[in-house]
């Protein structure tokens, strides 16, 4: 299923920010430090294992459940 770690950030940014677009960016800006870049995925994007536990464990920091 392409498109799930796309789903995956966006639910991370959702979570966090609740709709304020301050935190909203200020969260992609800690994705990025993190090493995820929001940019480089799509819905289109093939689903790999690695980015997929990466995006996990990123979750787990933040404290957002997926």
């Amino acid at each position: 299923m392409a498109g799930q770690v796309r789903a995956m950030i966006d639910q991370i940014v959702e979570q966090r920010s609740k709709g304020n677009s301050v935190l909203a960016t200020t969260t992609l800006t800690k994705l990025i430090l993190k090493g995820l870049d929001p940019a480089r995925f799509d819905a289109n994007s093939p689903d790999d294992p690695i980015v997929i536990a990466r995006i996990r464990e990123v979750a787990a920091e933040l404290n957002v459940t997926l």
